[in-house]
């Protein structure tokens, strides 16, 4: 057999030596400074890309003191003199290497440039290409020339790190929650592809109002209600959510989420309860749709805006003579046609800029003849004033509802009875107005006809909700007869709650008991002492301390609903949190139904992040990674969950 032959050793040169060490074998190398093992076959090249890929700065550095060692100085040494000129300029060519050396980049500050990156990405929502883009890549270096910028590839693995470290975040939070509402709407892309946002709301154990992202699910089968009842179902069991703990699904009027949320109010008695943004908004519109002196004078309006928009020369005349006349220097707004309190701010801002307007229109530069259109008549000014003023209540309530981070649900029954007395209390001038508010009145009665019934049919949520909402616990919107229905029935499901309450403690006292004292063996028969004395309390012992209990509970209530109301402007939360001691049992029952969000519109403002994720310079993104990224964009406050250090590394491959 031939003699294998063996390559002569060659005499480590490299400065990257400085870093490892070469075992006995000559086939495996260990770092210095990580302790791990790498294969040797011969070459520096995997000691450089180990060195740059895990411990930037290293390298460089020993490339500086390679530098360094290799200067020239001898002329220091040689015996004849030298002028003070050539000192200095061996001086500086020998320094130039360090004063010209960009400061060295340290493994932690090369983490923080990452971080500072991945958290860039997310909360601006830019595509993952980003890190790709030569600008961005030259702007890094300027910055630090010796931070080595990780791959779009290893960015997404970050994320789907840090996705998961929030992920357990959250779940360990929503274990801590007494109740969780859902809310959820369905968005189509530009695409055409149909997402499924879904976010959880829910009292803090500090009494503050929570709300989450849970998911952004693309709906690739489509979105019937059998699908979207599933993906549901699936996203609150991604979250080890138990259904019995989810206590409403909030949603808009289509046809197909009603659906869903019926299947699963059928099958887990989830409450439905519809957006109330949504019904105060068609109750505007079908108010107004059969009301043609009302159309006219609104697409007038709609017309002479879009007029002053498109136009320069009309804009810049009105803002010439908004400077003369000392008005506000408020531009126009447009409306969108199927929201009406964005109308509605369309005429506030043009009955608040009426005299400039008519003033830039007297221009025929401005409105040349033959454009009645741009001459709104006095009666078509008169029309829409009063229409503001009848409107400007609903624009309120909208606003009020249309918030997550407080209390609202509670708040729908004062507001629409307070709505009705509004409009009923004001008097017109001018017959479209007047039919208006004869048509809005009875569009409130249709479509809130509800708001005030309670049966076993339907759980009216709004008004448990409003009777444990310290500002509204009179239910004066309600009969007396309906009220005291009401707090009967808080009474009794407190009563249940106690009782439950109860049992769950007896059973964790008796585990403990039987755990600590003996634990029998499967199939073992009952103690002597146990057959002999019997049970330790008898039936009627039982039955007085029930009573004892519901007494309390009773007592609990009546001197709760006693109290005089809060002030409608106090945080009902607030109000919990001091009072919390006082009323033990309904305060279990405030953080059920307090959670409840009276619109849909968290889950609407979601798809204001896949609008961006979903886009051309985001086309190689998965579906799943849109998901992450929206998670991580809206839930950046658990990153205070999930260490000191915030953000999860992951391990690059070498």
């Amino acid at each position: 057999m031939a003699a294998t032959s063996v390559p002569a050793s060659r005499a480590k040169t490299s400065k990257v030596w400085d870093h490892f060490t070469l075992n006995s074998s000559k086939t495996r190398i260990t770092c210095s400074v990580c302790k791990m093992d790498l294969a040797y076959h011969g070459s520096t090249t995997t000691m450089r890309e180990h060195l740059k890929r895990k411990h930037f700065g290293y390298l460089e550095e020993s490339l500086c003191a390679k530098k360094s060692n290799s200067t020239n100085y001898g002329f220091l040494l040689e015996r004849q003199p030298c002028t003070p000129q050539q000192v200095a300029a061996h001086t500086d060519h020998a320094l130039d290497g360090f004063v010209q050396m960009a400061p060295l980049c340290s493994t932690e500050t090369a983490e923080r440039c990452t971080d500072s990156i991945l958290h860039m990405i997310v909360k601006d929502m830019r595509p993952l290409s980003m890190v790709e883009d030569e600008g961005f890549q030259e702007m890094i270096k300027v910055f630090n020339p010796n931070y080595s910028l990780p791959s779009k590839d290893s960015f997404k693995e970050m994320m789907e790190s840090e996705y998961e470290g929030r992920k357990m975040a959250l779940k360990s939070i929503l274990q801590g929650a007494a109740g969780v509402a859902l809310t959820t709407d369905v968005w189509t892309s530009v695409p055409a592809e149909a997402y499924l946002g879904v976010m959880c709301h829910f009292v803090g154990e500090d009494w503050s109002m929570q709300s989450y992202s849970l998911s952004t699910t693309l709906l690739e089968d489509g979105h019937t209600a059998e699908i979207i009842a599933e993906w549901l179902e699936s996203v609150v069991a991604s979250f080890d959510i138990s259904p019995d703990k989810i206590n409403a699904v909030v949603h808009d009027n289509s046809v197909n989420v009603v659906a869903a949320v019926k299947i699963l109010s059928d099958k887990h008695g989830w409450t439905s309860v519809a957006c109330a943004g949504h019904t105060l908004n068609l109750v505007v519109e079908c108010a107004t749709s059969d009301n043609q002196t009302m159309t006219t004078c609104v697409a007038a309006a709609r017309g002479l805006v879009h007029h002053f928009r498109v136009s320069e020369l009309a804009s810049s005349k009105l803002r010439d003579k908004q400077q003369k006349m000392g008005t506000p220097h408020q531009a126009l707004v447009s409306d969108v046609s199927s929201c009406w309190n964005s109308t509605y701010l369309m005429l506030a801002r043009l009955l608040e800029q009426r005299w400039p307007l008519t003033a830039a229109l007297s221009d025929l530069a401005v409105a040349p003849k033959g454009r009645p259109d741009l001459d709104l008549k006095p009666e078509h000014w008169a029309v829409l004033e009063e229409f503001c003023q009848a409107v400007e209540p609903f624009d309120g309530a909208t606003v009020i509802l249309r918030g997550h981070e407080y209390v609202t649900l509670s708040a729908i029954p004062h507001l629409v009875h307070s709505l009705g007395k509004s409009i009923q209390s004001l008097s017109f001038d001018t017959s479209a107005v007047q039919l208006f508010q004869t048509q809005v009145m009875e569009q409130i009665s249709t479509r809130w006809h509800e708001l005030s019934v309670f049966h076993d049919d339907f759980p009216n949520k709004a008004l448990l909700a409003a009777a444990l909402d310290p500002r509204f616990r009179k239910l004066k919107f309600l009969s007396p007869q309906e009220a005291f229905k009401v707090k009967s029935i808080v009474q009794s499901i407190a009563f249940a709650l106690s009782k439950e309450l109860k049992q769950i403690k007896s059973d964790e006292t008796e585990s403990v008991v039987t755990t600590a004292v003996h634990t029998p063996k499967p199939g073992a028969k009952s103690s002597f002492i146990a057959k002999v004395l019997g049970p330790d309390t008898s039936d009627e012992e039982e039955e007085d301390e029930e009573q004892k209990m519901n007494q309390t509970v009773q007592n609990e209530v009546l001197v709760y609903f006693g109290d005089h109301p809060a002030a409608k402007r106090e945080d009902p939360l607030s109000w919990w949190r001091t009072n919390a001691t006082r009323f033990p049992t309904l305060s279990k029952l405030a953080r059920v139904f307090l959670c409840i969000p009276a619109t849909s519109t968290p889950a609407e403002l979601l798809f204001s992040a896949p609008g961006n994720v979903a886009s051309k310079l985001r086309a190689g993104l998965s579906a799943e990674h849109v998901d992450m990224q929206v998670f991580l964009h809206h839930n950046h406050r658990l990153k205070n969950h999930i260490g000191a250090d915030c953000v999860l590394k992951v391990e690059l491959n070498t």
